[in-house]
């Protein structure tokens, strides 16, 4: 289903409740961060706390237009939270930590893995294990050969990016990946051009990487 579609009288509904359930979650995630995570700096200011809260309740209202009462749906509300609190830390504190890594990949594997089950769906559930290895082989070869351009956080968010791709297809994970990289490198140039001491350290990559995925998912059939 695309983003335009309209599957019935019901939809603009559903479309909001789970956009409004995707900023409750959003905010949950966040108060449950600082709580668990104290040491990446506490609470964030106010405007940073609505800004993710927004965002993240917006990515759900399209994830649910994307992907209407599917069983992939809350796979990907689960993405959408934590890749918006993801992206809120690398900005801020040049960090992708591992106890919200881990469970992105634990907990989306779980809930594609349950959504295979529920429609018969094996292969796609194969392909993602698959591309989330292959996206992962290839990051750490990257980072192995540049270790200023990735970060070993770069490289783990990568299994769980190629998971979610690669559950759609392999255009996905394709697309996905190197956008990620087009984003990334786009990125560094305008903030390197706007610090004249800055680094390709300083960059954060794991926004870009999760902007390009969100892109292909909500984009590509």
């Amino acid at each position: 289903m695309s983003l335009l579609a309209i599957a019935g009288p019901t939809q603009p509904l559903f479309v909001v409740a789970v956009g409004v359930l995707g900023l409750a979650l959003g905010l949950l995630a966040e108060r449950v961060m600082v709580r668990t995570l104290p040491h990446l700096g506490g609470t964030p200011p106010r405007w940073v706390r609505i800004t993710t809260a927004l965002l993240t309740g917006t990515l759900s209202a399209l994830l649910a237009l994307r992907f209407g009462t599917s069983w992939e749906l809350p796979a990907y509300i689960v993405l959408a939270v934590l890749a918006v609190q993801l992206s809120r830390i690398d900005i801020a504190q040049k960090l992708l930590p591992n106890r919200v890594v881990l469970p992105l990949l634990g907990v989306g594997a779980v809930l594609l893995g349950t959504s295979a089950a529920l429609t018969g769906e094996w292969a796609d559930l194969l392909r993602a294990v698959i591309s989330a290895a292959v996206l992962f082989l290839v990051y750490l070869i990257l980072a192995i050969i540049s270790p200023n351009g990735l970060g070993m956080g770069d490289v783990k968010l990568s299994a769980p990016v190629g998971l979610y791709l690669g559950y759609l297809g392999w255009s996905q994970l394709f697309y996905g990946g190197a956008f990620g990289f087009v984003a990334g490198g786009l990125a560094t140039a305008v903030l390197l051009r706007l610090k004249t001491k800055g680094t390709l350290s300083e960059v954060a990559f794991g926004p870009s990487m999760l902007a390009a995925a969100f892109c292909v998912i909500l984009s590509l059939p």
